[in-house]
């Protein structure tokens, strides 16, 4: 019998980390989209890997679009049975295969990421500016958030491997003059994301977060 809670209600079922990635990641493309700031996507994702039932994920999304749904869906593949002995014999080669890409995951980040020159978020937030004249930044971020931020008039070029994340860069990587400097933004890193931006860009998004805080002092 299912256990109940005083009030008579059943106790909601806890969620696990596919669920949280699944939302985190949908949160990534939202703030990709702009539909949700940088500062937001921060705020969420805190909360997202916090959370602890799925009530507490679907608060997260709520005023999101629905994800689109396939209008095809792929056919049911029917797998013949397996014996005890075979699902064995699989169980172990998919638990060793899992253990070589964690390790290989760790391997990556500890060469790579944490050896970016000019730093790394790690479950966390970093913030690099880009002096006139220098013409190469790397970070790296694994489930952080790196912000880099190029001198206006510089053109941003993005290199580099982002896995499961993402690389915002607008006004900094538009089209500039043919004579322009260019600054080269090598992002490394997986489960995190990395935004490129003018000092211009900066400026205007810090002027509108302190408009938004004012707003909500007002109401």
């Amino acid at each position: 019998m299912a256990q109940e809670t005083e009030g008579g209600r059943k106790p909601e079922i806890r969620i696990g980390d596919a669920e949280r990635r699944a939302v985190d990641a949908r949160l990534q493309k939202a703030q990709a989209e702009g539909r949700i700031t940088l500062v937001e996507y921060d705020e969420r994702a805190a909360r997202c890997w916090a959370a602890r039932t799925q009530a507490e994920l679907d608060e997260l999304t709520a005023d999101l679009p629905p994800e689109p749904v396939s209008a095809s869906e792929e056919p049911v593949k029917v797998e013949p049975e397996r014996t005890e002995g075979q699902q064995g014999v699989l169980a172990r080669i998919g638990n060793a295969i899992g253990s070589v890409a964690v390790l290989a995951l760790l391997g990556y980040a500890a060469v790579t990421i944490l050896g970016a020159d000019d730093g790394a978020a790690i479950f966390g937030n970093l913030s690099v500016s880009v002096p006139p004249g220098q013409q190469r930044v790397e970070v790296g971020m694994l489930f952080g958030n790196a912000e880099v931020v190029v001198p206006d008039g510089v053109r941003a070029r993005t290199t580099g491997t982002v896995l499961f994340g993402n690389r915002v860069c607008e006004e900094a990587c538009s089209p500039s003059a043919a004579n322009a400097p260019t600054v080269v933004v090598d992002a490394t890193g997986a489960f995190g994301s990395v935004r490129v931006l003018t000092e211009s860009e900066k400026r205007a998004h810090a002027a509108d977060r302190a408009g938004a805080r004012s707003d909500r002092d007002d109401d």
